[in-house]
C-alpha cells in the first residue's frame, strides 16, 4: 500500500496519477448516467451500444492503417458508430416495442463482429482485447480532457433538466401528460450515454463499461431516497471502487479494470444479500405485519 502512494506522488510515474484522475472523472459519468440507466431499466440498450462501438473502432483503424482516411481516430469512429446505434435502438424502442430485444441483440452482435473483421484485415493486425477490456494505466492526457468536458456537460444537463429526468425516469406516461417531451429526453439520454461509453471504454473496456454503469447505481439504490441522492451515492461508490481497484491492481499486479468491477460486484452482492435477509426476517416476524 505504501509503495503505491510513493509511486503516486513520484514525478517519474505520471500515468498512475492520470489513472487516478480518470477514476475521479469517470465516477461522475458512472454515477449520473448509471443512475438514469438503472432507474429507466435500459441497461440492455446501453450494453448493446457499448459493444457495438467496436465496429466503429475497427473500421477507423482499418481506414487509417490502409491510408483510405489518414489519421482517422478510433475514438471518432467509435463515437459515430455509438450515436448511430443509439438512435437506431431508440427509434425501434419508441416505435416497435415488440421487436426491441431482437434489434438490441442484433446491433450488439453485428457491431462487435464488424469490429473484429476490420481489425483482422488491418495491416499489422490490432488485438481487440485492448479495447474489450481496457487499461486505465494507459489513459492519455487527451482522454482526461475529454472526460472532464463530458463531465461538465453531463453535470449541467442533470442540474438544468433534473425535474424532467426524474419525471421521465419513474413515470413516463405522467411526464408526457405534463407536457414533457419524453421521447426527446429518451433519445438525448441514449446519445449522451453513447458518447460516455466511448470515452469510458478506455477506463475498464467495452465489456466492463455496462457493469460500472449499473453496479454502483444498483448499490446506491438500496439506500437512496430519490434520483438525486442515488446519483450522489453512485458517484461516491464509483470513485471508491475505482480508487480501490487501482490500489489493489497495482499492488498485486492485476488488471485494474477487472479489479474495479470485481470490487463493485462484491459490494453490490453484499447489499443484495443483506436486503434479502432483512426481507425474510421481516416476513417471519409477526409484529412487522
Amino acid at each position: 500500500m505504501s509503495g503505491f502512494f510513493e509511486v503516486l506522488f513520484s514525478p517519474d510515474v505520471p500515468f498512475i496519477r492520470n489513472a487516478l484522475f480518470a477514476g475521479i472523472l469517470s465516477s461522475v459519468l458512472f454515477g449520473i448516467l448509471g443512475s438514469i440507466v438503472t432507474v429507466k431499466r435500459i441497461a440492455g440498450l446501453a450494453g448493446a451500444i457499448s459493444h457495438a462501438v467496436l465496429g466503429g473502432i475497427g473500421i477507423a483503424l482499418y481506414l487509417s492503417a490502409t491510408g483510405i482516411v489518414p489519421n482517422f481516430s478510433p475514438i471518432v469512429g467509435a463515437v459515430i458508430f455509438a450515436l448511430l446505434s443509439a438512435f437506431l435502438i431508440g427509434a425501434v424502442s419508441l416505435k416497435s416495442k415488440q421487436r426491441e430485444d431482437t434489434v438490441i441483440q442484433a446491433i450488439w452482435a453485428i457491431g462487435m463482429s464488424i469490429g473484429v473483421l476490420f481489425m483482422a484485415k488491418t495491416p499489422g493486425y490490432t488485438n481487440p482485447s485492448s479495447y474489450l477490456f481496457g487499461n486505465i494505466l494507459l489513459i492519455s492526457s487527451c482522454n482526461l480532457i475529454l472526460l472532464a468536458i463530458l463531465d461538465v456537460i453531463v453535470l449541467f444537463l442533470a442540474w438544468r433538466f433534473y425535474p424532467q429526468l426524474e419525471a421521465t425516469s419513474f413515470d413516463e406516461e405522467f411526464a408526457a401528460v405534463r407536457g414533457i417531451p419524453t421521447q426527446a429526453v429518451f433519445l438525448i439520454i441514449l446519445a449522451v450515454t453513447a458518447v460516455a461509453v466511448v470515452l469510458l471504454q478506455t477506463f475498464v473496456g467495452i465489456v466492463m463499461v455496462i457493469a460500472m454503469l449499473t453496479l454502483p447505481a444498483g448499490t446506491a439504490g438500496y439506500t437512496a431516497r430519490n434520483l438525486a441522492s442515488m446519483m450522489l451515492l453512485s458517484t461516491l461508490y464509483s470513485f471508491l471502487f475505482s480508487a480501490g481497484g487501482l490500489v489493489v491492481g497495482w499492488s498485486l499486479d492485476l488488471p485494474v479494470g477487472a479489479v474495479v468491477v470485481v470490487l463493485a460486484g462484491l459490494v453490490f452482492l453484499g447489499y443484495a444479500t443483506v436486503a434479502v435477509l432483512r426481507k425474510k426476517r421481516s416476513s417471519r416476524d409477526p409484529s412487522s405485519s
